[in-house]
């Protein structure tokens, strides 16, 4: 199924001159993809401290931004600039994992979300994400298949602390948001199995 993966080569084109300056400068891809996380949890962390100040929920669209341009430019600097190691490849899943989980938790201090829909989403998130790398150990290759892959989930979100971060109080039928994309990632996890099953079966 789609995803806004797909327009992932399109956005590494133009990041490309800044991952060839950051080689330059003696950056690493691993250092990039520390940072990442590192920014992630940070503003997840800020963010759960202070949820009164709406305001703060505008860091996180600029942050997702952010984390899906460095994610991008650590798989550059590790595919062509020769920095690819299996560190780095332990650090950009459990990297995307944590991340994920900082960024999504403080929702559950934002009405009207029920904080089981907060914490189920992003426990499916991790699910999908899994279940992507174990396309690997099974010869599938990791599977990015959609609905609700990394950057529908990082869309979603951004949007949603938008509308927080601009003062809306959002109406009752909201709470229904989290169990939605919960049940997207169900879906994406299960995608995800199937189509690794079939690559590695081919």
């Amino acid at each position: 199924m789609p995803t806004l993966y797909a327009i992932k080569p399109a956005f590494q084109t133009l990041l490309r001159p800044l991952a060839s300056r950051l080689v330059s400068a003696g950056a690493t891809a691993n250092q990039v993809t520390t940072a990442a996380m590192l920014i992630s949890v940070a503003t997840g962390a800020l963010i759960a401290l202070f949820p009164e100040i709406t305001l703060l929920f505008w860091l996180l669209p600029l942050v997702l931004f952010v984390r899906m341009a460095l994610n991008a430019i650590d798989g550059m600097m590790a595919r062509e600039f020769g920095q690819a190691s299996k560190l780095g490849a332990y650090l950009n899943e459990v990297g995307d994992v944590v991340s994920d989980v900082a960024l999504i938790l403080p929702f559950v201090l934002v009405a009207p979300f029920a904080a089981a829909g907060v914490v189920a989403f992003a426990i499916t998130a991790m699910i999908a994400e899994y279940a992507g790398v174990l396309g690997v150990m099974t010869g599938g290759g990791r599977g990015y298949d959609g609905p609700f892959g990394k950057s529908d989930r990082a869309l979603a979100l951004g949007i949603i602390a938008a509308l927080i971060g601009s003062g809306i109080i959002l109406p009752s039928w909201f709470s229904w948001v989290f169990p939605l994309m919960t049940a997207l990632s169900i879906v994406t996890a299960l995608n995800r199995i199937r189509a690794g099953l079939h690559r590695a079966n081919s």
